[in-house]
């Protein structure tokens, strides 16, 4: 799809403030407003109101004394913000939505323990929004859910355990120490060693449900987290079978994720039974894989029982960020490159809608001949996964002839009905990681990305996250407002 495919379709984008500006501080938690007498969308987001900028989200500073890499003398600050990794409407009041965040300001970093990651406020606790459009076009935060373990305690994102997910990572603070247990001595292995959290997430896909209870999917992992309305688990489901929170587990091979590229989608079926979860990128299944073969998965809620699809990207190492339901078998999906429309124009930025009932279900597939069923990394022909079937037919990064012995194998992935939203193309898309969707209605979605807490890194050196080369642009979640499309679930 291109522009001039889309002529005829009116983007209403609300703008929150008088320009493309940085954002606008505002209350980070607790407090509460009544509903506003306004409950249709279409009477703020007019003609009238239309932007580029989209309507920016509220934040509040967490710590502004480090110094920022991109700018030598200066400070940066590390915004929460946060809330684009995931949004879901609101089940009953159509001007609110929740979004959620990651699991806190981190980058990558290399320090005394090796590969890990920074994390600069370390104490950080993963967290659910609700957020409500007021008439005058402002998005206000009614109220913040923090996320707690069973017990009722504050989780972090700092890394599982090797058992329940663990990658490896380090963690490390803000001015390169490892944390450790003990934060007022230094580490060591055996007396002081590294503090891990195996409630800890990566917070990713969001379901919000009916009852009030809500559905979390995380990329590490990788997780699937029950929570009840005050953000205290329920259950979970993972790919762990001897994790005792389980009360259902994944197929093993999704244990083989690529690392921080595991679950990054979440939805569930319009009758509120069945969770449906897209992978962001292909599995390390059972070692490095980077083709355009992902996986969904389904687990119905009441049975237990899994089901498995294959989705195709339109190029390998693509992030399917984000996956709402239509209908039992017709979803959208959000799949991206991870590319700054500023350096880079020709960024991807799409919605697809897709159709699983004519894909093949994996776990249904019938053992016989050159396919079987592997414990470890799934379904298998001759032996090898279907990642290895894909990678070993691949030439200058054309897996055509690996889809087409998977299909010789009468196995299909889903049907890309067709695409849906091109974001780059109508609005010059500004950000790197578009990743929630809001089904509105049957017309208007609502688009949000992740702004990594305005926090970047280069080379291991901290720094503020731009939008444009001149470091006059800060990153912040942004809600996008697209009128026009056809949301049917036909």
């Amino acid at each position: 799809m291109n522009k001039g495919v889309l002529s005829g379709v009116s983007l209403t984008l609300a703008l929150a403030l008088g320009g493309c500006g940085d954002g606008v501080k505002g209350s980070d938690g607790l407090s509460s407003q009544g509903s506003t007498e306004v409950t249709d969308i279409a009477s703020i987001c007019t003609p009238d109101n239309v932007s580029d900028c989209g309507m920016v989200l509220p934040y509040s500073v967490l710590r502004n004394d480090l110094e920022n890499g991109a700018i030598p003398g200066s400070t940066f600050e590390i915004r929460n913000g946060g809330f684009g990794s995931d949004m879901d409407g609101h089940p009953t009041n159509p001007m609110q939505f929740y979004a959620i965040t990651d699991r806190g300001p981190n980058a990558n970093y290399t320090g005394e323990q090796g590969k890990g990651k920074v994390f600069p406020v370390p104490d950080y606790v993963p967290r659910i929004g609700l957020f409500e459009i007021q008439p005058s076009g402002d998005i206000h935060l009614v109220k913040t859910i923090l996320l707690k373990d069973p017990e009722g305690n504050l989780i972090s994102g700092l890394p599982n355990s090797a058992a329940l997910g663990g990658t490896g990572e380090t963690p490390y603070n803000a001015e390169g120490k490892v944390i450790t247990v003990d934060p007022t001595r230094p580490y060591n292995s055996q007396t002081n060693p590294i503090k891990l959290d195996d409630h800890g997430l990566d917070s990713e896909g969001l379901v919000a449900l009916g009852d009030g209870t809500f559905w979390v999917s995380d990329e590490y992992g990788l997780h699937l987290v029950h929570y009840n309305a005050e953000g205290v688990e329920i259950s979970r489901i993972n790919p762990f079978a001897s994790d005792p929170r389980n009360i259902y587990s994944l197929p093993a091979e999704f244990g083989n994720r690529w690392a921080n590229r595991g679950m990054e989608g979440l939805t569930i079926t319009p009758d509120q039974q069945t969770l449906v979860g897209i992978m962001q990128s292909s599995l390390d299944n059972p070692a490095k894989h980077r083709s355009d073969l992902t996986r969904i998965v389904t687990v119905n809620l009441q049975t237990g029982k899994v089901a498995q699809y294959l989705y195709r990207q339109e190029q390998a190492q693509n992030s399917n960020s984000a996956i709402k339901a239509l209908s039992a078998t017709r979803f959208l999906v959000l799949e991206r490159d991870g590319a700054f429309y500023h350096s880079n124009p020709d960024a991807m930025k799409h919605v697809y809608k897709i159709d699983i009932s004519t894909a093949t279900d994996l776990e249904a597939v019938t053992t016989a001949g050159v396919l079987k069923q592997d414990s470890v990394i799934g379904l298998t022909i001759e032996g090898k996964s279907l990642e290895q079937v894909i990678d070993a037919n691949t030439q200058h990064a054309d897996t055509s002839a690996g889809w087409q012995r998977l299909a010789d194998h009468h196995i299909q992935p889903v049907n890309k009905v067709g695409l849906v939203a091109d974001m780059v193309a109508e609005v010059a898309y500004p950000h790197d990681k578009m990743e929630g969707l809001w089904v509105i209605d049957g017309q208007r979605l609502g688009v949000i990305n992740d702004d990594d807490f305005a926090t970047w890194s280069s080379g291991d050196v901290l720094e503020q996250k731009y939008l444009d080369n001149s470091h006059s642009r800060i990153d912040g979640n942004t809600l996008y407002i697209v009128d026009g499309l056809d949301l049917s679930p036909q």
